[in-house]
């Protein structure tokens, strides 16, 4: 498809702690037991897209030699792939090093069976400067902190984006995250004047997967010093400038005319739907059988692909993201792992073993080597490689990573355990994090802690 591909794949990240470190960057963050950015590079591999540029942002130069060593041994052989570093703004660091047509930039924390394809054939249909793919806003757990437990059943929908589309879905007129709605909106009256229709979602998440063309991308990176960021910078730009002359080349900057408000995101979007019926659309003009006059000039167009509701689209961006897609990936999700389940609908590697009345539930995974003492109950949840469990332990919605111990009469529920820590007799963990090579003390009780190494 003449596409080259950046993968933005982070480093140390703060609001993964203490699951991340210099030794397991986010990149490598295990997912149904594999690096995350693995489903990544494995989709951009099914989809034939094999020239890739993996950018770590990270100062430490030992994450980006872990990351790649990594990618080395595991595509040497599959992928023409180039490890690089970039801190804040990253894709600036390799801009210059672009000289396909068009570039497709993704975050390596996403995991989704969306084909990148479908994206890369909207971005040309239309001739369009970026086109994002957009997918349902996934429900999480009650804790932004630690894991639902099995009694907490309720699910909410994580912040909320505003997306504002044409009647046809396929343009992308209005973009706003979630950490803005509350704050001041400006919403372009050209942009009012142009459009006849308006459709406004608060129900689609930015999956951080584009299609750019090259020279605007570049264009954009080297005029706009301050951007650093794809989802808060070059894509609002982008769709704010559509009915300006201030892209591609001009260098001619015209003062957007819009209408600004401190009221909520409940009022925005009151107003605007009294408000988007005052004219045509200017939006139509190429569009087969349109013949509707253009309302306004417009420099270039961004584009949108809404996935399917059926489509699989997360990333790994917060602690209860990682539980989350540890669980679907061993459950609803599967087909993306590329496991096989056994006849109890869950995965025990053959070398794993269990001891006497040790029940291990659907959706389960035991890894290679782990070992679990009479009387377990597992339910919903991941082991690691080379665990050792004792006996009569409950481990409820948790992910235990490789190497850790949990010793006789404990209890793990809604908690992230990270390689190597020691969990003492009969603790008990609650929606809990805890870092690498700990040590949890035996009858000791923690609830919705992070634990780790000082």
């Amino acid at each position: 498809m003449d596409f080259q591909v950046v993968v933005l794949a982070g480093g140390t990240s703060r609001d993964l702690a203490p699951l991340v470190s210099r030794e397991l960057p986010k990149a490598l963050l295990p997912v149904a037991e594999r690096p995350v950015l693995s489903y990544v590079l494995d989709l951009l591999e099914d989809s034939n897209l094999k020239d890739i540029i993996v950018v770590v942002e990270e100062e430490d130069p030992e994450v980006t030699t872990r990351i790649g060593s990594w990618v080395s041994s595991a595509y040497a052989d599959r992928l023409n792939v180039e490890v690089g570093v970039g801190t804040a703004g990253a894709l600036r660091s390799v801009a210059p090093h672009l000289n396909a047509n068009d570039i497709l930039v993704v975050s390596g924390d996403l995991v989704t069976d969306v084909p990148p394809g479908a994206v890369a054939a909207t971005h040309r249909r239309h001739d369009a400067v970026v086109t994002a793919l957009l997918c349902a806003a996934p429900v999480s757990g009650p804790s932004e902190t630690g894991v639902s437990s099995g009694k907490d059943k309720a699910k909410k929908p994580g912040r909320y984006n505003i997306v504002g589309l044409d009647s046809t879905r396929q343009f992308l007129l209005h973009v706003a995250s979630g950490s803005e709605v509350e704050k001041d909106i400006r919403v372009q009256k050209g942009m009012i004047r142009a459009v006849g229709q308006m459709e406004i979602r608060v129900d689609l998440m930015d999956a951080h997967l584009y299609a750019f063309k090259r020279v605007v991308l570049q264009e954009v990176l080297e005029q706009r010093s301050a951007f650093e960021s794809i989802q808060r910078d070059v894509l609002p730009y982008l769709v704010r400038s559509q009915l300006r002359s201030e892209v591609l080349g001009t260098g001619a900057h015209q003062e957007e005319d819009g209408w600004h408000s401190k009221t909520s995101a409940e009022n925005i979007l009151t107003w605007m739907s009294q408000h988007l019926s005052s004219s045509f659309s200017g939006f139509q003009e190429h569009l087969p059988g349109s013949n509707n006059p253009i309302a306004v000039p417009r420099t270039h167009k961004c584009c949108a692909y809404i996935a399917s509701k059926s489509k699989y689209c997360v990333r790994l961006n917060s602690i209860q993201a990682f539980s989350d897609i540890n669980r679907d990936l061993i459950g609803d999700a599967s087909h993306i792992s590329g496991y096989s389940f056994s006849a109890q609908n869950n995965i025990i590697h053959p070398s794993a073993k269990h001891g006497v009345k040790t029940t291990i539930g659907q959706n389960c995974m035991i890894a290679e080597g782990s070992q679990l003492g009479d009387k377990c109950n597992v339910k919903r949840s991941v082991v690691g490689r080379h665990c050792r469990i004792g006996s009569n332990v409950k481990i409820l919605n948790s992910v235990v990573m490789n190497h850790a111990s949990i010793e006789d009469g404990c209890t793990v529920q809604g908690s992230v355990i990270c390689s190597n820590v020691q969990l003492q007799e009969g603790c008990v963990l609650r929606d809990c994090q805890v870092g690498a090579g700990y040590v949890v003390s035996a009858g000791s009780e923690h609830r919705g802690e992070s634990l780790a190494k000082k």
